[in-house]
């Protein structure tokens, strides 16, 4: 395995354990030489490069202040030290809140391509989570014209979160954000708005075993990951969902035979499209037209029973509600094609 630390300039050294493979393996740690805070970008530095085939262990860290989070009831010495330093000492933040650890460069991966992200694992990284909400963000923000923030414990034996007595959440975790860079127009997005990039997708169905397909926008990919949720409601509606700090082992295939023009994903026993827009009715949209492009391209229907398809064996999904863009997904099993 290959780890990378921070150095001086900021710059990374490589310190290399065990003999290279036709493919290899990085570790990434989160620090504020390896973050993107709130944003994507086309002209951003990499932090870590890769080949085509390679797998890549990324730390990822919670979206939350150190202050915030010992005034909630966390304790100081279960704090990570390696929040407490992105804290500190990452400068370059904005406009979005998310702490983002990349981005990564693929080697090969240009504009037209596809970037494959096999997410082979994940991991809870602390044995807690919190959940908040403020005015201003939420669905309901009238309701509830101040401010909470929940801490609550998780329990990785079990896989469960106690929210409350009495009331148990299984994990699931997954990725509120993942992305590449933005298409070189766009600047420095905002990484609260899902788009074309992929990015702050919320999309619980993104777990362990799930494939994600995003489209290249810039050489490499600029490959960035985030917002760790051990669990979430569809809909995310009170702007937060069980936030902590997870570990993923994501795998990266550049595919230049796959031309996907918006966010695309596979799990094992559903092929899934996406839509976002501020309109949830243009999400919708977006979400099914995207499942009828890929059953008559992938595999070979008419647009019209492409259509009918989505209609009779499709699932739309409200991902999320509250981060500008709403976000629409469509889950189509897979077990309906026999052969």
């Amino acid at each position: 395995m290959k780890t990378f630390v921070g150095g001086m300039a900021g710059l990374l050294v490589l310190m290399t354990a065990g003999a290279a493979a036709s493919a290899s393996t990085f570790d990434l740690p989160a620090s504020s030489s390896t973050v993107a805070w709130g944003h994507y970008d086309a002209e951003a530095k990499p932090v870590l490069r890769v080949k085509s085939g390679d797998t890549v262990v990324v730390h990822t860290l919670l979206t939350s202040s150190p202050t915030a989070l010992e005034r909630a009831g966390v304790a100081p010495g279960d704090v990570e030290d390696a929040l407490r330093e992105v804290f500190a000492h990452a400068t370059d933040r904005g406009p979005g809140g998310h702490v983002l650890t990349g981005p990564i460069y693929v080697e090969g991966a240009e504009p037209g391509d596809t970037l494959e992200i096999r997410i082979l694992k994940i991991d809870l990284a602390i044995p807690y989570a919190y959940n908040g909400f403020r005015y201003g963000l939420g669905l309901l923000t009238e309701d509830f014209p101040y401010a909470r923030m929940k801490i609550i414990p998780l329990d990785r034996a079990s896989m469960t979160a106690r929210f409350a007595p009495g009331v148990t959440i299984p994990l699931h975790p997954f990725f509120g954000s993942m992305g590449v860079a933005p298409p070189p127009a766009y600047g420095r997005y905002d990484s609260t708005p899902p788009a074309v990039l992929g990015g702050n997708m919320d999309d619980k169905a993104l777990v362990a075993g799930t494939t994600l397909y995003l489209p290249v926008n810039a050489p490499g990919a600029l490959f960035q990951v985030g917002d760790g949720h051990a669990g979430q409601g569809d809909g995310e509606v009170d702007v937060t969902a069980l936030e902590t700090s997870l570990v993923g082992t994501f795998q990266f295939i550049v595919r230049k035979d796959l031309h996907v023009k918006y966010p695309r994903a596979e799990t094992p026993t559903d092929y899934i499209s996406m839509g976002f827009d501020d309109d949830l009715s243009i999400a919708a949209h977006r979400a099914v037209r995207e499942m009828v492009d890929f059953l008559a391209a992938e595999k070979g229907l008419s647009k019209d029973d492409a259509y009918m398809l989505a209609s009779v064996a499709g699932d739309l999904h409200i991902t999320e509600v509250v981060d500008r863009n709403k976000g629409v997904h469509m889950a189509l099993p897979k077990s309906v094609f026999t052969h």
